[in-house]
């Protein structure tokens, strides 16, 4: 999809203000579709003198959660592992912690994926606790966990959680968790800058910092641990814009028509991954301006306008970082900045915005993103078109199921028609001016008129026959 200049340069605005602010000592972005990054910027000092690029690494925090669970997954899928498995199979020092109440179950690995094992949310303990050891965190399940709901039950943002997993992953595949994921997930995707360790970097790695009297204090960097899982990978934008690309385009045939791309990780775990699996009440993201849930690894939005939105922030002491895409498009964008508690997700949102605006806006007046409907959906359509032209109550029969004449009997449907297409005096001969669909098997057409448009639209039933089970004609008088 084509992104206009001015688009870009309100985006790039947007993250320069950040660095002119104070907000962060430097601020990177990228923009991304379904062929890969198209657009990226960098301001302020990287810690060279140099202002961040598409190649400059940083630490992307809680992102690497959706690589976790990415790597989860590939287990199941090889049989290795059940996602309804309780973590005490993994972690026997799980065992000692007493649950809420007596029928609680013990936390499965799904329950732990999508947030709802009923730990208390662990901000920001949990970023701390990155380089403890196995036996550290074995030593804090012995000592018992707080719980704020019973396992199962609510949506509750969790680092431990994502410990467990790590932990899980480590146990099942015989190796430490790093080199699962590493192997698995990250290397067959070309993401070598993608790594656990700094000192693993290839490219110039930015250090963290906090605000301090006037200035910028430089913080250490935490090694590889037990809490890694949670967030301790560092990347780039070329390269987390990479693997933001290839969890979305697990949508490409609804999108485009084509085969899912092939990857380490299937498409239909990657399609799992970004479905809603625990909704996540208000109170829980105040800021949230959309619907949201927890899939895998992965905050799912659901904009009204767009359909659904998929995203992560991460946040450690020293950094930020966010991503997020459109699954019907393929728009989305990543951005870094190294600074505590920058919230960096706020200008990638804003960013964000302003690429599904200016791809609503350039494909077409309907103010829609494209959505390719079905080869079934535009036999109906020319079907239908005929029908219009010459109503026969045989070819009404043939093209439509039962219940559309049950519904509104054919004569009173041929009436109503009539009266729209004398309304706006359309031209049923005539090309449509405008389309939209929300699905596949979903379509609205406008034909011209001397005195407005008359609007079609056609929804096909569940059947392979492709027939239509609704169908619509409306009048839209030009106004006066």
């Amino acid at each position: 999809m084509t992104i206009d200049s001015a688009t870009i340069e309100q985006i790039d605005a947007l993250f320069r203000d950040r660095v002119e602010r104070g907000v962060a000592p430097s601020s990177v972005w990228g923009v991304f579709d379904a062929d890969g990054l198209v657009a990226s910027g960098g301001h302020g000092d990287r810690g060279d003198g140099a202002a961040p690029d598409a190649d400059t690494v940083y630490r992307i925090a809680s992102c690497t959660k959706s690589v976790t669970a990415a790597t989860l997954l590939g287990l199941v899928a090889d049989g290795l592992v059940s996602l309804d498995a309780p973590i005490t199979d993994f972690v026997p020092a799980f065992a000692d912690v007493q649950l809420p109440t007596p029928d609680s179950p013990v936390p499965t690995l799904r329950m732990l994926l999508t947030m709802s094992a009923g730990f208390p949310t662990d901000d920001p303990w949990g970023d701390r606790q990155e380089p403890i050891s196995d036996d550290a965190l074995d030593a804090v399940l012995r000592t018992g966990l707080l719980f704020d709901s019973v396992p199962g039950t609510c949506f509750a943002y969790s680092n431990l959680g994502y410990a467990l997993l790590g932990r899980a992953i480590a146990v099942v595949a015989g190796r430490p968790f790093t080199q699962v994921a590493s192997d698995a997930v990250l290397r067959p995707l070309g993401l070598d800058d993608t790594v656990f360790a700094a000192a693993d970097a290839r490219r110039f790695v930015v250090v963290g910092a906090r605000p301090h009297d006037g200035s910028w204090e430089p913080l250490p960097i935490s090694g590889p641990g037990a809490f890694s899982p949670i967030g301790g990978l560092f990347s780039t934008v070329a390269d987390l814009s990479r693997w933001a690309r290839h969890l979305s385009s697990a949508f490409a045939p609804i999108r485009a028509g084509d085969a899912a791309e092939a990857g380490p990780v299937s498409p239909a775990d990657r399609r799992l991954m970004q479905q809603a699996m625990r909704r996540i009440p208000g109170s829980a993201f105040p800021s949230a301006k959309r619907p949201i849930g927890y899939g895998f690894g992965l905050f799912v939005e659901h904009d009204d306008e767009h359909g659904s939105i998929v995203s992560h922030s991460g946040g450690y002491p020293g950094f930020s970082a966010h991503m997020r895409w459109s699954v019907q498009t393929g728009l989305g964008v990543v951005a870094f900045e190294n600074a505590t508690q920058a919230k960096v997700s706020v200008p990638t949102e804003t960013a964000h915005d302003l690429l599904l605006a200016a791809g609503a806006a350039t494909a077409g007046t309907t103010g829609r993103s494209p959505v390719t409907v079905l080869p079934e959906t535009r036999a109906a359509q020319g079907a239908v078109s005929r029908l219009l032209s010459d109503w026969s109550d045989d070819l009404a029969d043939a093209i439509c199921t039962p219940n559309v004449a049950l519904d509104v009997p054919y004569d009173r449907r041929r009436s109503a028609i009539a009266e729209a297409v004398r309304t706006v005096g359309a031209d049923l001969s005539a090309a449509p001016v405008a389309e939209q669909s929300s699905t596949p098997t979903h379509l609205r057409w406008w034909l011209p008129g001397t005195n407005g448009r008359l609007r079609v639209e056609i929804r096909l039933a569940p059947l392979a026959a492709g027939l239509v089970q609704t169908l619509i004609c409306t009048a839209e008088p030009t106004e006066r």
